[in-house]
């Protein structure tokens, strides 16, 4: 999965319905437990909603039984993770 440019509050439900097509096409069977990884380098701005989108695209992972990992997440993304309270996305880096 791949999150780029400005990410807005309103970007949140398609992202979200784009990882659960993930979660269900995984080639796995079918819903079973994987880990998706989700490449943030392509991140425009690094602010409060695009933290928002990955914690509930997290959120939705763990419903699925599954982990979201990010890829390519910087610095200020990574501070910005653990200042929120969201460590264990900050680790998934």
């Amino acid at each position: 999965m791949h999150i780029t440019g400005r990410i807005t509050p309103a970007d949140v439900p398609r992202l979200c319905e784009e990882l659960r097509h993930l979660l269900r096409d995984d080639g796995t069977g079918g819903g079973a437990p994987c880990e998706v990884f989700c490449d943030v380098g392509g991140l425009a701005q690094v602010n409060l909603a695009a933290v928002d989108a990955l914690a509930r695209l997290h959120l939705a992972a763990r419903r699925h039984g599954s982990r979201l990992r990010l890829r390519n997440a910087g610095p200020d993304l990574l501070t910005l993770l653990d200042l929120v309270g969201l460590p264990e996305l900050a680790d998934a880096a």
